[in-house]
């Protein structure tokens, strides 16, 4: 959890304010041969500059590159993503990927379910 400098309230008090970290759940597609990766992050920037590095990757995405997301979700926590990872894996099926991208309350009922 971050916390952001404390901010005088009423007088002399001070308060410090939690932020919450986001997290994503991504799926980023192959360009390649349009396969997809299922990840979570908190930097999704960062993330797929990771995938697309030909020098630092050094995971199962390095033979596909070049990456581009496909789809996102953001997640309140990192539990919350890892389940929501790890419900997406089991799935193993392209079909379902597409349909989240297709139908959006889809993600709403995965978070829901997660959360």
């Amino acid at each position: 959890v971050q916390w952001i400098a404390p901010i005088a309230i009423g007088g002399s008090f001070l308060h410090y304010f939690q932020v919450a970290e986001l997290y994503f759940v991504y799926i980023i597609q192959s360009e390649v041969d349009s396969s997809f990766y299922v990840g979570f992050t908190q930097n999704l920037v960062k993330r797929l500059e990771l995938h697309n590095d030909s020098d630092l990757n050094q995971g199962v995405t390095r033979h596909k590159m070049p990456w581009r997301y496909f789809f996102t979700i953001r997640v309140p926590d990192k539990s919350t993503a890892i389940k929501i990872e790890k419900h997406i894996k089991r799935m193993k099926s392209q079909s379902y990927i597409l349909n989240l991208k297709k139908y959006p309350e889809m993600s709403e009922k995965l978070l829901k379910k997660y959360s």
